[in-house]
């Protein structure tokens, strides 16, 4: 259980990190590209600040794509104003409209059901606010040119194999994680998936979704059953929609596993010197600076000024962003 004392400190960290993220608001407004490729997250207005860093060095780098957005349900009208200024005007969509069908609601299944609709013509990078992009991405472009999909890896272990071979400690799983306990039944799955079939443990917060891959139909199928696999309480558990991210990834044409030492998550470690897309998960996000490191040097690739002008109590809606028009 996180002591009063650790939550205390964490929270303190987000202040810090989120006064340095402000900087954001004073570097060049993100240009769309309307070629077919959508950068898209799930955000609400407590992640505006690192969204908008995460949103814009991925871009800077990629050079190309629009930007869409889930609304967790709490982007409020000053967000969607700085939204409209620095990423040219993104498509912005409610979360509660969103049908689940036979799926679990939250847990990131709004976010990934949307996806699935989104790619039916378009190619959909699924980008998580906590990342930061800091040198070339070359195999993600390379993914998007070739029409396959990528994922960044979960751990430097992981790697693409046949469904069965999860299988293998079903009996000693017990109350592991959801994502452990779906793994070891992916071998029993009898629809909606290409045979021979196989997973990756990949990480959700960064992927990438080829036009007209597998769709949401795949997606509920399987849902349903892996629920009646594993137990519906236990398949609506946070992790499941990861698991499912992972399955359609592996299972599609050839797809880019992105080379950890390159593109990783960060678990507390020093950052290796070559890596070009950290993703800094909840446990360890502000373990040992490394994520206020990585912002910093990202605001300064995008032209954040030495000492930005935004105070560092005022909101992101007083700066100049407050000027831009609301998005349609």
């Amino acid at each position: 259980m996180i002591s009063l004392a650790s939550r205390g400190l964490r929270k303190l960290r987000e202040a810090r990190h989120d006064r340095l993220a402000r900087a954001v608001i004073e570097t060049p407004p993100a240009r769309a590209w309307d070629d077919g490729v959508i950068i898209f997250s799930m955000i609400g207005t407590r992640v505006l600040l690192p969204y908008l860093v995460a949103a814009k060095s991925l871009h800077a780098r990629l050079g190309r794509g629009r930007f869409a957005i889930l609304d967790d349900g709490t982007v409020t009208a000053s967000d969607r104003a700085v939204l409209a200024e620095h990423l040219d005007r993104p498509e912005i969509l409610p979360i509660d409209r969103v049908d689940t069908g036979s799926c679990p609601r939250g847990g990131c299944w709004e976010r990934l059901l949307t996806l699935l609709e989104l790619r039916r013509d378009a190619y959909v990078v699924q980008l998580d606010s906590d990342t930061v992009t800091l040198g070339p991405l070359d195999e993600v472009a390379a993914a998007i040119d070739t029409g396959r999909g990528f994922t960044l890896f979960g751990g430097s272990d992981a790697q693409l194999l046949p469904a069965a071979d999860y299988s293998a400690d079903r009996a000693t799983l017990g109350r592991a994680h959801v994502q452990r306990v779906a793994e070891a039944a992916l071998d029993r799955l009898e629809g909606g998936l290409p045979s021979p079939r196989y997973y990756v443990r990949g990480c959700a917060g960064f992927a990438g979704f080829a036009p007209g891959g597998l769709g949401r139909e795949v997606a509920e199928t399987c849902s349903r059953e892996l629920a009646e696999l594993v137990g519906a309480a236990r398949w609506a558990e946070w992790g499941s929609e990861q698991v499912m991210s992972n399955l359609i990834v592996a299972n599609e044409r050839d797809p880019v596993l992105l080379p950890y030492d390159r593109y990783l998550n960060y678990w507390g470690e020093p950052l290796p010197p070559g890596a070009n897309f950290v993703h800094f998960v909840g446990t360890y996000r502000h373990h040992g600076g490394a994520y206020a490191a990585a912002t910093r040097r990202a605001l300064a690739e995008l032209g954040a000024p030495a000492q930005p002008r935004t105070s560092a109590n005022a909101s992101p809606s007083r700066s100049r962003a407050n000027t831009a028009s609301q998005p349609a």
